[in-house]
């Protein structure tokens, strides 16, 4: 492939992140996106379990069940000749640490706000890890259709909240049962609500007067406030910064409603024009272009057990430099060792496809035979690099686990180890061979229990630990000694380094008044 052909598909991708606190509306506009995009028929509104149309991004039995999202899914489609990857992230706060994962192989983010709640405390996390990345952020503020805070009121919290500037491409024309529809101030032109759920826009010319043609169709009251804000945001308000908007420093503020499909397809198409395609990313021999010749990509994220029926392990593959083909030998920077990639998959929620070529910013499903594991760098040379390491959280929650039933103990054994190689949960060994399961968030411990049951057969006695604190002992030698000599829980992790538990700060800190000489990090990653 010459270097035109390669540029001119970078140039059609665009790899992005939906965030959100829970219940804004992230899985509903995932929805209607894909719904545009003609990937899907019809949406599965999350509300309308009873009918059983499933939102398509949560595949797992579990998130229909609860009409929640508790696992990162991958889409790709294409819309007026762009190719579209989406990546939908948990949006519980139990499974943040996944959603940190996700950000980290994306070009860009769409932050979902609620008219009526504002900015959001899961908003506020997820916001801080695309800042310090410097990620474009592009905001979609949901449910106009019902009451909520004024847009001046709104713009305000981002700026004071999140520190971002704002730049509002559309401006909505009055709200919940006055709402009209929105005035597009870059394209000069309304688009108007209606219950049919149609798209109707009306462009304005310079002659047409925008009070004018809303007398009639609005209230006075919304006529007005519309007037004086729009007024107040070309004098005083930000200006247009596309260079900023790049760098993260401010973000375009798009309105509507996801459930209606409403204000959906304006924001698809001025993304589509603003929002970078992949870029030049860090490594350890510098910067990578995407353009380059050779093949290079992370891991992000492995999901075991996508597939019941074939009990698959898959692990998800950001593509950053080059072309991928079906086939190819590649190196595995951790290893040094070499890996053929033969059966390349391209996800859509539950349902995938082999696929032959892809290209940087897509996002490709390894079949995964325990090769990986989460932050590899693959390279098409013998002489690797990777792209640093991905954040990995000390976890918060504890319990001991075991299988009820003593014949199923195999079955035990390769489920945990499983799971814990996806990067979800953090498993321990005591010196008595008791298993200790960490995690970051308490919900974690329940997809735990449900998924061991229902993809490895085994049900769970699980007993809850009082500990708080995790951290890793950097000597070997120190744990062997802290073992005879103390009454903390020293353990092993998944791959036998020594860690010890603690139950809250205090224990913490009265461990390190008492030794001072041995060293604790927070993470594994820190001992590579």
């Amino acid at each position: 492939m010459n270097q035109k052909q390669l540029q001119q598909e970078i140039q059609r991708r665009k790899t992005f992140a939906i965030i959100s606190h829970p219940d804004a509306g992230k899985t509903t506009l995932t929805e209607k996106l894909l719904l545009l995009g003609g990937a899907i028929r019809t949406a599965g509104s999350v509300k309308s379990r009873k009918s059983e149309k499933f939102a398509t991004s949560d595949w797992m039995e579990l998130e229909k069940q609860r009409g929640i999202s508790v696992t990162s899914s991958v889409m790709q489609f294409t819309y007026q000749d762009y190719k579209i990857n989406i990546l939908d992230t948990p949006g519980h706060q139990d499974f943040s640490e996944d959603t940190y994962r996700t950000l980290m192989a994306v070009d860009s983010v769409v932050m979902i706000i609620d008219v009526a709640k504002g900015v959001e405390p899961q908003t506020i996390k997820l916001f801080k890890v695309c800042k310090d990345r410097g990620i474009p952020i592009f905001t979609f503020i949901n449910k106009l259709d019902r009451q909520g805070k004024e847009p001046l009121e709104l713009f305000e919290e981002l700026e004071e909240v999140l520190g971002i500037e704002s730049y509002p491409i559309n401006y909505p024309i009055g709200m919940g049962q006055s709402f009209r529809g929105v005035y597009d101030r870059m394209d000069h032109k309304i688009e108007w609500y209606n219950e049919k759920r149609e798209r109707q826009t009306q462009v304005l010319t310079e002659d047409d007067d925008l009070t004018e043609i809303l007398k009639g169709v609005a209230d006075e009251g919304t006529i007005r406030q519309l007037e004086e804000d729009l007024m107040l945001l070309d004098e005083a308000g930000n200006p247009f910064d596309f260079e900023a908007v790049k760098q993260g420093k401010q973000t375009p503020v798009f309105f509507g409603s996801a459930v209606s499909s409403f204000g959906v397809p304006t924001f698809l198409e001025h993304y589509l024009k603003m929002a970078p395609c992949p870029q030049e990313r860090e490594s350890s021999i510098g910067k990578v272009k995407p353009d380059s010749n050779q093949f290079s990509g992370f891991v992000f994220k492995i999901q075991a057990n996508m597939n019941p029926a074939h009990r698959d392990r898959i692990a998800f593959l950001r593509i950053c430099s080059g072309k991928f083909e079906r086939g190819m030998t590649v190196w595995l920077d951790r290893t040094k060792k070499s890996v053929k990639l033969a059966q390349p998959q391209q996800f859509f929620a539950d349902s995938r496809e082999i696929i032959d070529d892809a290209y940087p910013g897509d996002i490709v499903g390894l079949y995964d035979p325990g090769f990986y594991q989460i932050g590899d760098s693959v390279c098409e040379s013998k002489d690797t690099f990777n792209f640093g390491e991905l954040p990995q959280f000390p976890p918060e929650h504890f319990a001991k686990v075991r299988a009820k039933n003593a014949m199923k103990q195999k079955h035990f054994l390769k489920g945990v180890n499983q799971l814990a190689q996806e990067g979800a949960i953090q498993i321990y060994r005591t010196p008595f061979e008791e298993t200790i399961l960490g995690v970051v968030g308490q919900l974690q411990f329940d997809v735990f229990v449900y998924r061991m049951k229902a993809e490895y057969g085994v049900d769970l006695d699980m007993q809850r630990m009082p500990h708080q604190i995790a951290k890793w002992i950097t000597k070997p030698e120190d744990a062997d000694e802290l073992r005879k000599s103390s009454n903390n829980l020293v353990v092993l992790d998944h791959q036998e380094r020594p860690v010890i538990i603690f139950e809250n700060d205090f224990s913490l800190r009265w461990f390190e008044q008492k030794h001072p000489d041995i060293e604790l990090v927070d993470s594994s990653f820190s001992l590579r």
